[in-house]
């Protein structure tokens, strides 16, 4: 047997390959969204925000997982509160609401000790996620799939253009609310595995890259599913070598690959806007 198969020998490590890459499939498909509409503060601010909801959630005897959607959901109305009722920008009142939710869940663990250990809700631990924990990524990753099926070319629409959307009678409110409760949903399924911190790497990475090699909404759904898939996978699968984080070692990947999609896109990267830039020059030049 060689050495690259050992991790396969392992069904914690088969388990954490396939927890791994269904958390990033969904995580690459909300990123396309996430992207379009300039989310990205606000998952990071969702992702934090679960953790006083996973405090109380223990504190009550409540599953963990309807503890922390219901904190996210919480957050991201306060967040809109102060946006339309004051002369707070949006990106002040989404640091204000998701620095005082995280830290109101340190609060509660630090005066109501548990098993929650903190370390794992930052950095998350697929590697001994339970099998319930399991069950619900594929629960959550089925739900996203059939939002996405069901009202998918609506939210495309409005990702694209609100305005419009709402001209032709769609309920933007209604397609908010869809898209904000999936990406809270996947950043409280996908705490248990990467962890509050890393999370929104995922939520943002994927769509990040493949936008800049695609004009196509259509293939920049399927490429980022795709990339967030085969990274997630990979990810965990180094880590048995690389004996480090699971959830670090898929960011980190994911962060390499949009650095190398910044420089090398064929038309929106680096090298190519410079190489843009000289032939308009040149033509410039031989016009005058």
């Amino acid at each position: 047997m060689t050495e690259a198969l050992v991790p396969f020998t392992y069904e914690y490590m088969r388990n954490a390959m396939l927890v791994s890459a269904a958390i990033g499939a969904v995580c690459g498909l909300l990123s396309c969204f996430v992207a379009l509409k300039g989310w990205s503060l606000l998952g990071d601010a969702l992702a934090h925000a679960v953790v006083p909801g996973v405090a109380l959630a223990w504190i009550l005897g409540l599953p963990f997982t309807l503890g922390a959607f219901a904190s996210g959901m919480l957050a991201a109305w306060f967040m809109g509160f102060i946006r339309r009722n004051s002369r707070i920008r949006e990106d002040a009142a989404i640091g204000i609401v998701f620095t005082a939710f995280f830290g109101t869940g340190l609060v509660l663990l630090t005066l109501f000790p548990s098993n929650i250990r903190l370390q794992t809700i930052i950095f998350g631990n697929v590697l001994g996620i339970a099998p319930e924990d399991t069950v619900q990524m594929l629960l959550v990753s089925a739900g996203v799939l059939a939002v996405m099926v069901l009202r998918g070319r609506d939210l495309m629409l409005w990702a694209f253009d609100a305005t419009h959307a709402r001209a032709i009678g769609l309920n933007t409110n209604l397609l908010q609310v869809l898209l904000l409760g999936c990406v809270a949903a996947v950043a409280v399924a996908a705490m248990v595995a990467v962890g509050a911190v890393l999370v929104i790497a995922m939520l943002v990475a994927p769509g990040a890259t493949v936008y800049l090699l695609t004009d196509r909404f259509g293939r920049m759904l399927a490429g980022a599913t795709a990339l967030g898939a085969v990274t997630a996978f990979v990810g965990a699968y180094l880590s048995y070598f690389l004996d480090g984080s699971t959830g670090a070692v898929i960011v980190c990947l994911q962060a390499q690959l949009f650095m190398l999609a910044l420089v090398f896109a064929p038309r929106h990267g680096l090298l190519a806007g410079r190489r843009a830039r000289r032939e308009a020059m040149a033509a410039t030049g031989i016009a005058a």
